[in-house]
């Protein structure tokens, strides 16, 4: 039998698929990685965050800005001198400069602050950045496992045309039944069906896809499945370099820094002021100095709460990384008993499930062909062939994702 798409589904599925089997191009999976990354728009805003705290970081051991004083003192608002600039002695003009000197202990914690920052903004780059590695290979994974069975069905449709020759040589021999005839069209569109099916996925998985490397989604991919060497120890010896808990040590920096400067507040700020008061030249000019000083004396209703405020915000952050950490190490072990689990299932049925259902479609075939067995009996095994072998590119696949969420739970993960 010779099995064929009806007329135009090969058009149908080339312009749904975006012509994907471009022979000029292939996409590996470093070079989806590469493409993601140099692409990304949320790469793009993590390197503004982390220049923003640059930038804000520059300023923040600085003092205030000094203040220009301009002033009019001891004018006359009434009696004989009302409203004269010079007429008495004590007004003046006055023209000088004021700055605030915040204590050091304060400074040195928003510098401290500020630098915990920018550290905190690149960490979260770092752990956008795996976080694109990681979706992209996903999804890289997915759309080769669904191109490989696609694949997979040429093979099942030349084998169902070989199926198709052995039932009418054994009808022209006399034996079986008429009705035998129809059993090898029915499975090419049991195939068929299942086929219309995986390009279905294939088109949703490239669209997947093209949300992180683009256009190039639509190329075909080449190289194998990837699986990535699992080490346990290493990975439970690298928890802090987990995505979601690197972000916490400098949370940790910026909310101790932040309650040094509350308790900094109970150290008293000063300020100083240099003044020339200009009078009327009868009288003679004026310089003055003068220091202020903060009078922290009420720091139970204003600065003990502040820093008991920090201390909690401290503790919150503390008590919230300890949860992740816990979270985190359940998750590991159950991604390590899944990825166990899978690796020993693929060689399970690569070397014994799917050779002991070649040899039953094989043994099913003969005893056909002897008139030992119905056809009901070579069309059950080879449907359990067919399984067998897209459950291994099931394996396959899902024993490539496990390895590569383990993988990319390391802040220095990479190709």
């Amino acid at each position: 039998m010779n099995f064929r798409y009806p007329g135009l589904r090969p058009l149908a599925w080339a312009l749904a698929i975006g012509l994907t089997s471009n022979g000029a191009h292939a996409l590996t999976l470093r070079e989806a990685m590469r493409a993601a990354e140099r692409d990304a728009p949320s790469l793009a805003a993590q390197a503004a965050e982390v220049e923003a705290a640059r930038n804000d970081a520059i300023p923040a051991g600085e003092l205030p800005d000094p203040k220009l004083l301009l002033g009019l003192q001891n004018f006359p608002i009434n009696g004989p001198d009302s409203g004269e600039l010079n007429a008495v002695p004590m007004t003046f003009t006055k023209i000088g400069v004021k700055q605030q000197m915040i204590n050091s202990d304060k400074r040195k914690a928003r510098v401290d602050s500020a630098h915990a920052s920018v550290e905190r903004a690149s960490v979260k780059q770092q752990v956008e950045r795996l976080k694109v590695r990681r979706e992209t290979a996903l999804a890289w994974i997915s759309t080769l496992a669904i191109e490989q069975k696609i694949a997979l069905f040429k093979t099942l449709y030349t084998e169902n045309q070989l199926f198709s020759k052995a039932v009418k040589a054994r009808l022209a021999s006399g034996k079986g039944q008429t009705a035998d005839s129809v059993a090898p069209k029915i499975e090419a569109a049991l195939l068929e069906e299942q086929e219309d099916q995986l390009r279905q996925q294939l088109v949703q998985q490239r669209a997947a896809l093209r949300r992180w490397v683009g256009v190039r989604a639509n190329e075909q991919l080449t190289g194998p499945m990837p699986n990535w060497p699992v080490d346990a120890q290493h990975y439970k010896h690298n928890l802090d370099r987990h995505p979601n808990l690197a972000v916490y040590g400098p949370m940790t920096s910026q909310a101790e820094a932040r309650l040094r400067e509350a308790q900094a507040e109970k150290k008293s700020d000063w300020s100083w002021e240099v003044a020339y008061q200009n009078r009327d030249q009868d009288f003679g000019d004026l310089v003055s100095l003068q220091v202020s000083i903060d009078l922290p004396i009420f720091s139970g209703s204003r600065q003990d709460p502040k820093i008991a405020a920090r201390r909690s915000a401290l503790n919150q952050i503390e008590a919230q990384r300890e949860a992740q950490l816990r979270a985190h190490i359940q998750q590991l072990e159950d991604d390590l008993a899944s990825y166990r689990r899978l690796d020993r299932a693929l060689t399970r049925n690569q070397m014994t499930l799917i050779p002991l259902a070649e040899d039953k479609v094989k043994l099913s075939m003969a005893d056909y062909r002897a008139a030992r067995n119905q056809l009901s009996t070579v069309i059950s095994a080879r449907q359990e062939l067919i399984a067998a072998q897209l459950k291994q590119i099931d394996i396959k696949e899902q024993r490539a994702l496990a390895s590569a969420r383990l993988y990319f739970t390391d802040l220095e993960a990479g190709l």
